[in-house]
């Protein structure tokens, strides 16, 4: 069997803001926020008869033998073929179906990662909220946003990188989105982790300050996000007099 060679390394009165992530993270077929079972009907409905037959057959052979067996495992494979086999809509949900099937865990997303294309390193990124319940994947994410690829960058802040990236490179995350041009829609739970940041808020100004400076639009979005950094408003003081029941 061979082995596939190695990628290259990689280096109280505030109105209410809309958060197009939150729309965007309950679409029924993105393969980060849909759960599997709800993506395996998703492509039996989309994908053509030959395309559902060799999803079957790949995610029965993971099934069968997951984890690695040999230098590369049989299901691997499927990864790299799932492209030509279910086309580029499809292939993001067959391969997060694939690694769920496999059972794979941080060693082996991380070995998949390393060595796959972008296209499969995408999918890891997906993968983990299914497969990885604690912070053990978090280095595959900051790899991720070290990158030039947006998309990459894209794919490493769905819901995972939001339950788990410490406020500080997820701060960093979200002007790296403003910088390269990748949409804010693409950050899970914006709104959430966002909200009453004020850490945030200093640095979105601050990067608005450099880009005006320098003659520079500054992206919409920043606008957005610096909307959802103000706190909630205050709870309104009870003016009814009363301390408890009435006897």
């Amino acid at each position: 069997m061979h082995h596939r060679p190695p990628a290259a390394p990689t280096t109280g009165d505030t109105p209410p803001v809309h958060d197009p992530a939150h729309d965007r993270a309950h679409q029924p077929h993105h393969p980060a926020h849909t759960t599997p079972a709800d993506l395996r009907r998703h492509l039996n409905d989309h994908l053509t008869d030959a395309a559902r037959a060799w999803l079957g057959r790949a995610l029965d052979e993971a099934a069968d033998h997951p984890g690695g067996h040999g230098p590369i495992s049989t299901w691997e494979l499927r990864l790299a073929e799932a492209g030509r086999r279910c086309g580029t809509e499809h292939a993001d949900a067959a391969r997060v179906l694939i690694l769920h099937a496999a059972h794979a865990d941080t060693d082996a997303l991380t070995r998949v990662y390393r060595q796959g294309t972008a296209d499969e390193r995408r999918a890891v990124l997906h993968a983990l909220p299914h497969l990885v319940p604690g912070p053990g994947a978090l280095h595959l994410v900051e790899d991720a946003l070290r990158t030039n690829d947006t998309r990459l960058v894209a794919a490493a802040l769905g819901p995972y990188a939001a339950r788990h990236l410490a406020p500080h490179p997820w701060r960093h995350s979200v002007l790296k989105c403003l910088f390269t041009g990748v949409p804010l829609d693409e950050v899970a739970h914006l709104a959430r982790r966002a909200r009453g940041d004020t850490e945030l808020a200093r640095m979105l100004r601050a990067f608005a300050e450099e880009r005006t400076a320098a003659g520079r639009p500054v992206p919409e979005d920043l606008h957005r996000v610096l909307a959802l950094t103000a706190p909630p408003p205050a709870a309104e003081p009870r003016t009814d007099g009363l301390h408890g029941k009435e006897s």
